[in-house]
């Protein structure tokens, strides 16, 4: 009830008013069934966006700290929104618990939902393409659900009227869904992963056309690569 009533009359309307976005390609989500909306991340609206513009409802996995509501009113507020519009809580913390703790993720797309993530795992520093993370090939796997890729262009904040930020005309392109059941029961094979995330970062790429860097974007952001 509160997704829809935030999307249809907030974020939706918002919108559609302030940036006028635009959409190819939404016949390729398909209609009911669970799968995965694998998405370039490029600004902090981008999943504001992409949920406001596609008919279906949309989960995204945030972390599961968000979820907790323990560090004052503001983390109160956010975890009331998250879980009033049926979000999903996903351990970050790495290894054998992340794999662990992306089974509600799973359960969400055994359930026929829609879920939305950005392999990336990070918004990109200047606009270019970084490696993805594999957690995007290991919920394809586990839940057998296709992965159609989304590239979102156009949604960098641009300085307008009075200084104040906006966004330009953002576009969303959605590509054919990639199916990956013949792989089913490989998830712990790394190799496997890896190819079917890379599968999935270069559909991206030739929907959006962004320079493609073979680098982890939080790399270039906060470690060895940053500034260079």
């Amino acid at each position: 009830m509160w997704y829809k009533l935030f999307k249809g009359g907030l974020f939706g309307p918002g919108v559609r008013a302030l940036w006028h976005p635009w959409v190819v390609g939404e016949e390729n989500i398909p209609t009911h069934g669970g799968a995965i909306l694998a998405c370039n991340h490029i600004e902090l609206l981008d999943p504001v966006i992409l949920a406001a513009m596609i008919g279906r409802q949309l989960t995204y996995p945030a972390k599961k700290e968000l979820f907790q509501a323990n560090k004052g009113l503001g983390s109160k507020v956010v975890a009331w929104f998250l879980k009033a519009v049926d979000q999903v809580p996903l351990d970050r913390s790495g290894g054998r618990r992340s794999v662990e703790g992306i089974r509600p993720v799973i359960d969400r797309l055994m359930e026929g939902g829609l879920v939305g993530i950005f392999p990336e795992g990070t918004r990109s520093a200047d606009g270019e393409l970084y490696k993805g993370k594999t957690g995007v090939a290991r919920m394809a796997l586990m839940a057998d659900a296709p992965v159609i890729p989304v590239a979102l262009v156009g949604t960098e904040l641009v300085k307008g009227r009075f200084g104040i930020p906006k966004v330009d005309r953002p576009g969303i392109v959605i590509g054919r869904p990639l199916d990956f059941s013949a792989l089913r029961g490989r998830e712990e094979e790394v190799a496997v992963l890896r190819w079917v995330t890379n599968e999935v970062m270069d559909a991206i790429q030739q929907l959006g056309g962004q320079a493609y860097v073979d680098v982890y974007g939080f790399r270039v952001k906060y470690g060895n690569l940053k500034g260079k």
